[in-house]
């Protein structure tokens, strides 16, 4: 009796510890339904909701109908137009997040941009800039209005190690399938992202539409181990591209609801 006692005594503090380490793993749920309509989305605000936030620019957020508001300006590409953030995140092998998107219903699309949020690893490469050093990558999202098949889509856009070049690679995926996203619509998204040890291949990388599986392999993140964590949780949104073509005549307006970054491992 006394032995079955002790063994249920040790399992309850397993159970404990197990408990508290599910507990210190990262998670945050950002709506913006507290704030008023028309109300800008100042850095304090982003501060307060996201953390250790940076990048920010009111100028080009607000709130509308308890939703985010980004602004992609006229005549302008990249952060010069856009939204450019990050935050820094607890480092985790496995993340995940979910966020809903919605193009304004006079989008213009022009060639496409960066949209929404997305997952960095170690040094976060991006900008055309190849983890050749195997100490860096990134999964983010893009629209795309391609020219010889005039369609409109998303795409991923990932930096890994061993990737092609020049810049992001899209691995010839797109949603949807067939036809084009349209304005006006809410779109729900779901990312996840395992870091890979030493040189293997056993990432992983997935992207889902409204449930649609966009991407979802085995991939090799890095190869420096000092470098293979989940670290950084971006938001981007601005048009390019490179030239004239990404640039549009007019402002243009994302919505974004519903964010949820979950840390699954350390």
């Amino acid at each position: 009796m006394k032995l079955f006692t002790n063994i249920v005594a040790i399992n309850v503090i397993l159970l404990g510890l197990l408990s508290g380490l599910s507990a210190q793993m990262y998670q945050k749920a950002i709506d913006w339904n507290k704030y008023s309509h028309q109300e800008k989305y100042t850095d304090v605000m982003a501060r307060s909701d996201f953390g250790s936030v940076t990048g920010w620019n009111i100028n080009r957020a607000m709130i509308s109908n308890g939703a985010l508001r980004i602004t992609v300006e006229k005549n302008a590409l990249s952060g010069a137009g856009g939204l450019i953030s990050n935050t820094k995140l607890p480092e985790g092998s496995a993340y995940e997040l979910d966020f809903d998107v919605r193009f304004h219903s006079e989008f213009n699309w022009s060639r496409g941009g960066k949209v929404g949020f997305g997952l960095g690893i170690g040094n976060g490469n991006t900008g055309c800039n190849l983890p050749t050093d195997g100490a860096g990558g990134t999964l983010r999202l893009m629209w795309y209005n391609n020219p010889t098949t005039k369609r409109v889509y998303f795409h991923p856009y990932v930096y890994h190690y061993g990737m092609p070049g020049p810049c992001g690679s899209n691995f010839g995926k797109s949603y949807p399938a067939t036809g084009s996203i349209e304005r006006g619509r809410w779109y729900k998204v779901h990312m996840y992202v395992k870091s890979n040890t030493g040189s293997n291949t056993n990432g992983h990388v997935q992207i889902k539409i409204d449930g649609v599986a966009v991407i979802d392999q085995s991939i090799r993140w890095t190869t420096n181990d000092s470098r293979r964590l989940i670290n950084n949780l971006s938001f981007h949104t601005f048009r390019g591209g490179k030239g004239d073509e990404w640039k549009s005549d007019k402002d243009g307006y994302i919505y974004y609801d519903n964010l949820s970054v979950r840390q699954i491992s350390k």
